[in-house]
């Protein structure tokens, strides 16, 4: 055992000194504020989950990671799940749901949810149509969207969606992702906001954040890479300080990494801990 912890802190501290070479940490650097918590989306190391979900999860502690969105079907059982998260100290933040489903199907996923002590509950894909979206698909999303939102919560959840770029893309009028914010209701839906796919989408995720403050409760977190791929955060070209300022502002409260078909995701866990960890704005 303190072999292997030997080994993690020699590659934490390689790893550190190779983010400070960052030119977008050392510019952020400068300010006194600092993530006081992250966590991941259980997907980013999805073989290493389905490998070693348990071993998997003690590595991420490791790492700096204290929360943790999906992950719970690796466990036998809700209780497994959760004593065994709150015994390494990482905790279960938010479930899937998809809202094509029926709502008898939902409220039995409502129920698994908060039996694994999530409180949130994310729809990845709110959308019935096919790219591009149009009015029509938002207007029908937005139905069901506050239908399915309303039924969360009185189920104790609170109900996020999750943009990606085609939101950004120019409809008749406007864009898909300020249909969606500005025609459902805030007690029952708010969002999830990826801060790489609005930069995909050509739009500035500062201003979104700005723009609707007090309806984006979880960030996920992904870099973009110079060609515009995924890449884990602190190794692109998003500089996440002014973001995370405004989200300080707002007492944003959860931030999780993601990284999209990651082939390292390990590796990816770790570098993201030790840039967020050393990351100041």
């Amino acid at each position: 055992m303190n072999n292997r912890r030997t080994f993690i802190k020699t590659s934490l501290a390689a790893t550190a000194g190779m983010i400070f070479t960052n030119p977008l940490l050392a510019m952020s650097a400068e300010g006194k504020s600092k993530l006081k918590k992250f966590g991941f989306i259980s997907g980013i190391a999805g073989e290493a989950m389905k490998a070693d979900w348990k071993g998997t999860l003690i590595k991420a502690v490791e790492f700096g990671f204290s929360e943790l969105e999906g992950g719970t079907n690796f466990a036998a059982s809700p209780q497994e799940f959760v004593s065994f998260c709150k015994e390494i100290g990482i905790k279960p933040i938010a479930g899937s749901v998809s809202f094509r489903s029926t709502n008898e199907e939902l409220k039995n996923s409502f129920d698994k949810i908060k039996s694994f002590g999530q409180k949130y509950v994310i729809d990845y894909w709110p959308w019935y149509g096919e790219v591009p979206f149009d009015l029509e698909d938002c207007k029908k999303s937005v139905e069901r969207l506050n239908e399915v939102g309303a039924l969360a919560k009185n189920h104790g959840l609170k109900f996020l969606w999750h943009n990606h770029d085609n939101e950004f893309r120019e409809m008749e009028k406007g864009m898909p992702f300020d249909y969606l914010m500005e025609n459902t209701d805030p007690k029952f839906v708010n969002c999830e906001m990826d801060i790489y796919w609005v930069k995909k989408g050509g739009s500035d995720p500062l201003e979104m954040l700005k723009k609707y403050a007090g309806r984006i409760p979880i960030l996920h977190v992904k870099d973009m890479a110079p060609d515009g791929d995924f890449i884990c955060p602190g190794r692109g070209i998003i500089d996440f300080g002014p973001i995370f300022k405004e989200a300080k502002k707002q007492s944003i409260k959860h931030y999780f990494v993601e990284r999209d078909n990651e082939p390292d995701g390990i590796g990816c866990l770790q570098s993201s801990a030790e840039y967020l960890k050393n990351l100041r704005f």
